[in-house]
């Protein structure tokens, strides 16, 4: 079933290939750097079949970095996001925050390279930056309660923690040996151990 607000397309060329190809080039060259003329050769289809898709390269863009801030919103709304202490809902923010990023690699390598040259780019952090604040809330609420070090800037830390956890689409690759949860608790224990107060 197609996505609301898209178009059914030609059999064999559904918009999650389409998707698919138009990410793994972005991220390959640079959103400014892939013209729709490259990525009608790279599906092998005419410019005219991307077109019965999406309605610009922009709505690719679109798509894609909201694949990733979907996703990362998405924990925002679990359970274990909302309820119980700052410290236990940082420490679950921060594990799914990881299962995300290695669901959604493409996605989310695209979503940390853009720079705002355009209207999809500047929204696209704008929305970062609102789940930015989120993490940093938790961060603030965790040391209120006295389960986080005081002697770090809540704003820092929750940038050191998405620092840490955002490097990981430079070297993970799914089929590399780490698990996704063997990745999560990777980047939870050298986070907490020295954030917790014992």
């Amino acid at each position: 079933m197609a996505e609301q607000g898209t178009r059914r397309g030609r059999p064999g060329y559904d918009l999650e290939s389409l998707l698919a190809i138009a990410v793994k080039l972005f991220n390959e060259r640079g959103y400014d750097g892939t013209s729709m003329e490259e990525l009608s050769r790279k599906l092998g289809i005419t410019k005219s079949a991307i077109y019965h898709h999406v309605p610009s390269k922009q709505e690719l863009l679109r798509l894609a970095v909201d694949r990733a801030l979907d996703g990362l919103f998405a924990v925002t709304e679990e359970p274990r996001s909302r309820e119980g202490r700052a410290i236990d809902r940082l420490e679950h923010v921060v594990r799914r925050s990881v299962a995300v990023l290695v669901e959604r690699l493409p996605f989310v390598t695209l979503l940390l390279r853009v720079r705002g040259n355009t209207k999809v780019e500047r929204a696209a952090l704008a929305r970062r930056r609102e789940f930015d604040q989120l993490v940093t809330d938790l961060v603030k609420q965790a040391a209120a309660d006295g389960d986080l070090r005081t002697d770090i800037d809540p704003a820092v830390t929750s940038r050191l923690l998405f620092g840490m956890i955002n490097s990981v689409i430079e070297w993970y690759r799914p089929r590399g040996g780490i698990t996704p949860d063997a990745l999560a608790d990777a980047v939870s224990t050298l986070a907490f151990a020295g954030l917790r107060v014992d």
